[in-house]
């Protein structure tokens, strides 16, 4: 039998705390800048950096330094780990409360007939890929769309990594964003720094959200040299299409929030 003055697990004291548990919970729904957590939870920047850090430090949440201003860092939350870990602390205190992840979602009724949309700034390979993997783990019952702001033609090594998990995205066109602007989405989500600044307005769309991603192509100089780049992106990208999928077939009328 456990000590009865054994400390509870980690992931439970980091969270009991109200300010990291406000934090967790607007980082759920988007990447932020300290800036944007400061205003959302009513506190100073020292302190919201302070829990940042501790959150950080536990492996719960990871920072980028933002391509559209470089003074800016963009913090993501990681929620696998943070299922995982929960998860655990209930087994900790008993073994009867060992908790398991949800089964898979039923694919063909996944979100249906939610749409999304997904910007970056080439609409070249994030935001392509984005839209990509979402309608195929979806079981094509999530309908999406993607587009940028200064569109270019579709990179060949967004392609090729499609292709190897068997989603063929050669023939796909690039747009611009302003195509979009007068459809209706229940999610209209930026995948680059630079085009949520520049980012219009989306009447129709219910929600907004910010994933941070670095451009692929801007690590190298050939196609080759950032191929290892596309391969991280795609396999960043699942797990937070994979939970974009689950909150959408879990709020099928609606009701998520609004990203500042």
């Amino acid at each position: 039998m456990a000590a009865a003055n054994a400390s509870p697990p980690a992931i439970l004291a980091l969270a009991a705390d109200p300010h990291r548990w406000r934090l967790l919970n607007e980082l759920a729904h988007s990447d932020r800048r300290v800036g944007e957590l400061t205003e959302l939870i009513g506190q100073p920047q020292n302190l919201v950096s302070y829990h940042l850090g501790e959150l950080r430090n536990a492996g719960l949440v990871t920072s980028r330094r933002s391509s559209a201003d470089r003074r800016d860092v963009y913090y993501r939350v990681d929620l696998l780990r943070c299922r995982d870990l929960l998860a655990e602390a209930g087994g900790v205190l008993h073994p009867g409360l060992q908790l398991t992840p949800p089964p898979p979602i039923e694919r063909s009724h996944a979100g249906a007939g939610r749409r999304v949309l997904f910007l970056c700034t080439g609409n070249s390979a994030r935001s392509q890929m984005a839209e990509a993997l979402l309608e195929e783990r979806s079981g094509h019952t999530i309908e999406a769309r993607s587009a940028g702001s200064h569109p270019k033609p579709l990179h060949p090594n967004a392609v090729r990594v499609m292709a190897e998990r068997g989603i063929d995205i050669a023939g796909n066109p690039t747009k611009h964003l302003g195509r979009f602007v007068r459809m209706r989405f229940d999610r209209v989500i930026t995948l680059c720094d630079k085009v949520r600044e520049v980012c219009p307005e989306f009447p129709g769309a219910q929600a907004k959200a910010h994933w941070s991603f670095a451009d692929p192509a801007a690590e190298g100089e050939t196609d080759e040299a950032t191929y290892a780049a596309f391969q991280r992106l795609a396999d960043q990208l699942e797990p937070r299409v994979d939970l974009l999928i689950a909150e959408l077939a879990a709020r099928p009328t609606g009701g998520t929030r609004h990203a500042r």
